[in-house]
């Protein structure tokens, strides 16, 4: 790291506590920009290279983190939620969880409650699996040898939905594509939660053909966002349903697998197989 990125990195280091720690205020951009001694446009540049994500972003992912343990913890009404978190009002707070957690604050604080989650344990070619699934369709999918961890994992994303280990006609539709009937996947429905940056990002990698590749750096291009590779990056590794939405097709641009959430040596596995099987 030469002189000047050691100036950068400290810069952008000193952003991010300076916006840690006061959230509240909810700090606009000429305000942190001036606190490092930059302009507005090139603190924004900076800022987005070095933290793969806005200014404005990481303000709203610090802000919500707070009123996310608020409200899981019942200490406050919406209204005082927002207030505690810097927010003008409940709007506000409602308009930061619908574009960051793909859902209101209720049905946060709620977790899921009134949610019926079907799930099994089933072997693929990769190694065991958990799937889960409700009415509208596969809600999780995730590799695992330990059931109990699996479990405690879905558990941890909905955590007052109500769940039973049964097997039903969605999960098995989704399970097919382990067995080469690909005619089924028109059958499959997914019941996903996520941002909508994220839930664009999702649809695209469901677009990489079958023994086909893509890179973090295409991805971003086709969502309309070239400079968000980072991003993109962190919403690819967000993704609830391995294997069905393929993020195991996205690689580095300089060649390299790059990292999977179910293991290196399973993407390059997955890979190798999709490739044999397309030839």
């Amino acid at each position: 790291m030469n002189g000047q990125q050691q100036i950068n990195y400290h810069r952008i280091a000193e952003a991010i506590d300076y916006i840690k720690e006061n959230f509240k205020e909810q700090p606009n951009l000429d305000e942190v920009a001036e606190r490092v001694h930059l302009s507005p446009f090139h603190f924004q540049r900076l800022f987005s290279e070095w933290a793969g994500t806005t200014p404005k972003k990481f303000l709203q992912y610090i802000s919500i983190e707070h009123a996310k343990k608020l409200l899981l913890n019942h200490q406050a009404t919406l209204f005082e939620t927002a207030l505690e978190t810097g927010l003008s009002g409940t709007g506000r707070l409602h308009d930061l969880f619908v574009n960051i957690e793909g859902m209101t604050p209720a049905e946060y604080r709620n977790g899921a409650k009134n949610l019926y989650i079907n799930y099994r344990f089933a072997e693929s070619p990769f190694g065991n699996l958990m799937v889960a699934s409700t009415p509208k369709g596969i809600c999780y999918m995730a590799f695992d040898e330990d059931e109990v961890r699996a479990l405690n994992h879905l558990k941890q994303k909905f955590p007052n939905a109500t769940f039973q280990q049964k097997s039903d006609p969605i999960q098995q539709n989704a399970l097919f594509i382990f067995q080469n009937d690909w005619s089924t996947l028109s059958e499959i429905k997914l019941h996903l939660k996520g941002t909508k940056f994220q839930l664009k990002v999702w649809e695209t990698l469901l677009k990489i053909p079958m023994g086909k590749l893509s890179t973090y750096g295409k991805i971003a291009e086709k969502i309309g966002n070239p400079t968000a590779s980072r991003a993109v990056g962190t919403a690819v590794g967000s993704n609830p349903v391995a294997f069905l939405i393929p993020c195991h097709r996205v690689i580095q641009s300089s060649g390299n697998i790059g990292g999977y959430m179910w293991g290196n040596t399973r993407k390059t596995a997955m890979i190798g197989w999709e490739s044999a099987k397309t030839d």
